[in-house]
């Protein structure tokens, strides 16, 4: 069994937001589900009490049902808090950093939930510190190519508030709808447009972050450049909780292309599929996202969604590309030419904005059609160099083969982040966990051993943490729990993740 507190079955959660109303034209608030009560019965526990009396009422509780609804994400560890802290500004942030600090209480800190590592399960008590209530948009500014967002904020909805104004941000997280910018910083997370437009890190400009003692730290700025002194945005894009609480985010903005269209193409093989991916590109094009789903996933899929969405065939490549509608019409011909010689039996074309969303979000669905074959799914974000598609392709079959477990492959074919689920029946068994973390322990080590990352973008957490030595290296570890150390000498934030 692999590291973690109580293991339970993977299950839906959904994170407490409170909706805020704002009068000013130039801010939004978040949406998102609200599974508890922004009322709570006083604390009874003496943590509680005290932590309410510091922040104030209502923002804080340790009843049974809010601490189990912060226990967990969407990997299977499981560990309930001793309080559940609702953050609605800064100031209460560093308020309990500090307290925090000066009592030696682990704070994990928790966005909207959507997690698939385990990053944001208090896997030592304490207090879990919800940020889903500081979820206003305080700005979009398209002079400065800028937005200035609290970090639970949900992505779609940024999203939906920049294209509103004729500007884009492009990240695009496959649980775009449900999970929140916050979140996205922590975990640097990618999504299918990273092809063209990279991941989270690559827009985020500035950020205001609230240290371990609760001191608060400007770094970055509004200005698309900036050299001076380190990077600290990047160093905190991506920590996973575990340097600061990030309470405030500059975004960069881009225009929003003029026009954008995509080809569906169906295969035999999974492998002709991932060759026209290489074809693609030696023929000189840069999509703004390729997709590849295999065999198992689409049949999965055409259960869910019915037969006729999807064509018969082994593989299916999505190939997007945006720009000027002259050059998408251009593009899209010649993709078309390309797909169908490198072996497509099938290539549809979606021409408007309305259309390409209806192939997305077929492909939004592929993961919950997974889930709905009744199999626990592992969900591995594992990355190869591009040359080595068609061999990890080969070598899952192989492992597949060799341990009797299902591993379905899909992802952004483009940067060679492929999520590979390993498909587990009976998951509870003792026995069964332990074959599929042999399965893993194979699966990262091919991986790694072809220069490849054993996650792209859902991060280390828990799910990852034995193989954490291996794939960064004795002195990259050293220099990672050095930083740590320095920013957070008490190792409050996030504990009992990898860096423990």
């Amino acid at each position: 069994m692999r590291h973690g507190a109580d293991m339970d079955t993977p299950k839906n959660i959904s994170d407490e937001r409170e909706l805020t109303a704002m009068g000013e034209n130039d801010a939004r608030s978040g949406g998102g589900e609200q599974a508890v009560s922004a009322e709570f019965a006083g604390p009874t526990t003496e943590l509680g009490r005290q932590l309410a009396s510091l922040l104030g009422q209502g923002k804080v509780s340790d009843a049974d049902d809010v601490r189990e609804t912060h226990a967990m994400d969407k990997w299977y560890a499981k560990a309930q808090p001793a309080v559940v802290v609702f953050a609605e500004s800064t100031q209460d942030v560093s308020k309990l950093l500090d307290f925090a600090h000066r009592n030696r209480i682990p704070v994990t800190t928790r966005g909207a939930g959507y997690g698939y590592v385990g990053g944001c399960v208090p896997v030592l008590g304490g207090v879990a510190l919800s940020m889903a209530r500081m979820n206003r948009i305080l700005e979009i500014n398209t002079a400065d190519g800028v937005a200035v967002v609290e970090p639970g904020v949900i992505t779609a909805e940024l999203q939906g508030a920049v294209r509103e104004c004729g500007w884009d941000y492009p990240p695009d997280p496959a649980s775009l709808k449900e999970c929140s910018i916050g979140g996205n910083i922590a975990t640097n997370a990618g999504g299918p447009r990273c092809l063209k437009y990279g991941v989270t890190r690559n827009y985020v400009l500035g950020l205001e972050v609230v240290l371990a003692n609760g001191q608060v730290l400007e770094c970055g700025g509004r200005v698309h450049k900036n050299k001076t002194g380190f990077d600290l945005v990047s160093l905190f894009t991506g920590s996973e909780g575990m340097l600061g609480v990030v309470t405030r985010a500059t975004l960069r903005l881009i225009p929003k292309p003029r026009s954008r269209a995509m080809l569906a193409a169906v295969f035999p093989e999974f492998e002709q599929a991932a060759a026209a991916v290489q074809e693609i590109f030696q023929s000189g094009h840069l999509p703004s996202a390729l997709e590849i789903t295999d065999s198992f996933t689409l049949a999965a899929a055409r259960k869910r969604l019915g037969d006729a969405i999807l064509p018969e065939g082994n593989a299916h490549l999505l190939v997007e590309v945006d720009g000027a509608e002259g050059a998408v019409l251009l593009e899209i011909d010649e993709l078309r030419g390309t797909l169908w010689q490198m072996g497509a039996t099938s290539v549809t074309a979606a021409m408007d904005e309305k259309a390409c969303d209806g192939y997305w979000k077929i492909r939004r669905e592929f993961s919950y059609s997974l889930r709905d074959t009744g199999l626990t799914k592992l969900n591995e974000d594992i990355v190869v160099p591009r040359s080595q598609l068609v061999e990890l392709v080969r070598f899952a079959r192989k492992l597949q083969h060799e341990t009797g477990l299902v591993i379905a492959c899909f992802g952004h074919a483009g940067d060679g982040n492929i999520h590979a689920n390993i498909m587990v029946e009976r998951y509870d068994l003792l026995e069964n966990q332990e074959r599929a973390h042999a399965a893993l322990n194979i699966l990262f080590s091919w991986v790694m051993a072809h220069a490849g990352a054993i996650t792209g973008e859902h991060g280390i957490g828990l799910a990852k943490k034995p193989w954490i030595q291996q794939a960064l290296g004795d002195v990259s570890l050293s220099v990672h729990r050095s930083i740590k150390r320095a920013i957070d000498p008490h190792g409050i934030l996030n504990p009992g993740k990898w860096l423990d």
